[in-house]
C-alpha cells in the first residue's frame, strides 16, 4: 500500500491577495519529503501562519516566473541562511531561467544577497516541456501553457508514487491542461473569474465546459478573484482556501 500524500494550501489567492488570501503556495508531504508547489511572495508568512518549518522543505516546484508564484524564493533562501541556519540541500525546479530570475530578484530586493556563500547546497533544475524529471521521490512533468511571464509557463503533473497531483499554474484554456490532468487524483486549477474572459487566465465557466475532458478525480479551484469569491456558494466545483488539507 502506497504512503498517503498530504496536501495543504498555504496560499490560494491571486496576485492581489483578493479576499485576504495568501499568494499561491501549496505544501505537499510524501515519503518523508516535503515540497512546495509555487512559492508566492507571501509564502514565508503563510508558512508561519500554518506552522510549517521552512527548513524542512526539500524542494520547490515553480510553475512560472511571476512574483505571486516564485517571489517568495528570495525570502525563503535568506531565511534558510540567516534564521534557520539550514544545512540540508534545497532544490528549486522551474522553467528555463529560474536560477537567473531568482538571483536577479534577490539582488533587486536585497542587493548583494545573491552572492552570499550559502551553508547549504542550493540546486536549480530547469524543467523541459513534456519531459519527466526526478526531483527526490517525485516524478515531475511540465506542460507548457498560455501565460507570458518572461519564460515558458507550465502546468505541472507531480507523481507521488501511485498518487498524482496536477496543477494548472496560470493560463487561459489550452489542451495542455488535459495532458496534465488526465488520470490525476487531484487537479488544482485556476478559476480567476466566474465567466469574464481575460487573456492568459481561465474562467470558471470555460473550465466547467471542459470538465469532462480533464479525466481527473478531485478538482479544486484556486487563484480566485473577488468575482469568484463572491460566488462560492453557487459553484459546482470545490474551492480552495488557505489552510485547507487534502489527503490522497
Amino acid at each position: 500500500m502506497s504512503e498517503e500524500v498530504h496536501v495543504r494550501f498555504l496560499g490560494s489567492g491571486d496576485v492581489f491577495g483578493s479576499g485576504g488570501r495568501f499568494q499561491t503556495c501549496i505544501h505537499v508531504r510524501y515519503e518523508g519529503s516535503r515540497f512546495l508547489i509555487d512559492c508566492g511572495a507571501s509564502a514565508l508568512v503563510s508558512m508561519g501562519r500554518f506552522g510549517i518549518d521552512p527548513s524542512e522543505i526539500d524542494a520547490v516546484l515553480i510553475s512560472h516566473l511571476h512574483g505571486d508564484h516564485f517571489g517568495g524564493l528570495p525570502f525563503l533562501i535568506l531565511e534558510a541562511q540567516l534564521v534557520s541556519r539550514r544545512t540540508r540541500p534545497l532544490t528549486v525546479a522551474g522553467p528555463p531561467g529560474v536560477e537567473r530570475r531568482t538571483r536577479e530578484a534577490m539582488e533587486v530586493l536585497f542587493p548583494g544577497s545573491s552572492r552570499i556563500r550559502l551553508e547549504f547546497a542550493l540546486k536549480f533544475v530547469e524543467l523541459s516541456n513534456g519531459t519527466e524529471a526526478a526531483i527526490g521521490p517525485l516524478a515531475v512533468t511540465p506542460y507548457e501553457v498560455v501565460h507570458p511571464s518572461g519564460a515558458p509557463a507550465y502546468a505541472l503533473r507531480v507523481a507521488c508514487g501511485q498518487r498524482t497531483i496536477a496543477y494548472s499554474g496560470d493560463t487561459e484554456w489550452t489542451g495542455s491542461l488535459i495532458h496534465a490532468a488526465s488520470g490525476a487524483d487531484l487537479f488544482i486549477c485556476e478559476a480567476y473569474f466566474f465567466e469574464k474572459k481575460v487573456k492568459y487566465h481561465l474562467d470558471y465557466r470555460t473550465l466547467m465546459n471542459h470538465r469532462s475532458e480533464l479525466g481527473c478525480g478531485r478538482l479544486i479551484l484556486t487563484h480566485m478573484s473577488d468575482d469568484m469569491l463572491n460566488r462560492l456558494q453557487s459553484l459546482e466545483a470545490e474551492p480552495a482556501e488557505d489552510g485547507k488539507i487534502i489527503v490522497l
